[in-house]
């Protein structure tokens, strides 16, 4: 009897309740991503920020390995350079223009960290591991991944990872600010599962114009304050508040957030 064979690197998704749940999945190889799968995350990110439906989004891992980085063997492969693949599903990420939160358990390191600091915000599990590695490679680490990864952990702890390609656990990543919150695998599904109908509950106005300032720009401060005075969600805020009743925001983005 032939063994069965292994299931095709892919990228999966599934909306439920305004959330989007997209999974990196090759588990022969920790979930690493092939360039198929860069090349794929963008287009499936294009597709679900146009969706009404989709209030948040999450990213994470099939079983029990969030994404071991890059699959080494496409590095070799002729075509595309792969770090340019890699890093405009990294900007894809990134810009998506609804909150995004990684759940990360076990393996967290390369492209998996540099796809899970391109999201909002990440949880993981208390065994969870983080790296960033081009320096066991020889790989200069691109610029905008670079620049990413110190304003989210500051220089000290940016130099730390991709000086010596470590890896750090869940509580340092905490500690730097890689992570968000740490808690023990049987609680994270749940803990993410009710964050995520938290963020789904508010105001999409809100979270898409803190966004862009958080991002830094700074040419759309006249339009978001348009927005603000005909969207209704302010005046459906306060009625819900005085009435004691969950709020129904109207206000929803286009593809690049507004």
């Amino acid at each position: 009897m032939e063994p069965p064979e292994s299931p095709q690197p892919q990228l999966t998704h599934t909306v439920e309740d305004g959330v989007a749940t997209v999974v990196i999945s090759n588990p022969a190889k920790r979930n690493a991503m092939t360039a198929g799968m860069w090349r794929a995350l963008p287009e499936l990110l294009d597709g679900l920020a146009g969706d009404p439906v989709v209030r948040t989004l999450v990213l994470t891992g099939e079983g029990k390995t969030f994404c071991a980085g890059a699959d080494i063997s496409s590095l070799r492969e002729p075509g595309e350079d792969p770090q340019a693949l890699a890093v405009r599903a990294e900007e894809a990420l990134a810009a998506f223009p609804k909150p995004t939160l990684a759940v990360v358990r076990g393996y967290c390191v390369g492209g998996g960290c540099q796809l899970a600091a391109a999201c909002d915000l990440r949880f993981a599990a208390d065994d969870a591991q983080f790296g960033v590695t081009p320096a066991k490679l020889g790989i200069v680490y691109p610029a905008a991944s670079t620049r990413r990864l110190a304003s989210l952990v500051g220089p000290a702890a940016a130099k730390y990872l991709l000086f010596s390609g470590e890896l750090i656990d869940a509580d340092r990543a905490l500690r730097t600010g890689l992570v968000d919150e740490v808690l023990p695998e049987g609680e994270l599904g749940r803990r993410a599962a009710g964050f995520t109908r938290v963020l789904a509950s508010r105001s999409q106005l809100t979270q898409c114009a803190a966004k862009e300032f958080i991002a830094g720009r700074t040419d759309r401060d006249a339009y978001w304050a348009e927005q603000a005075r005909g969207s209704g969600d302010t005046a459906e805020g306060v009625a819900a508040f005085l009435e004691r009743r969950a709020p129904l925001f109207g206000w929803t983005p286009g593809p690049t957030g507004g």
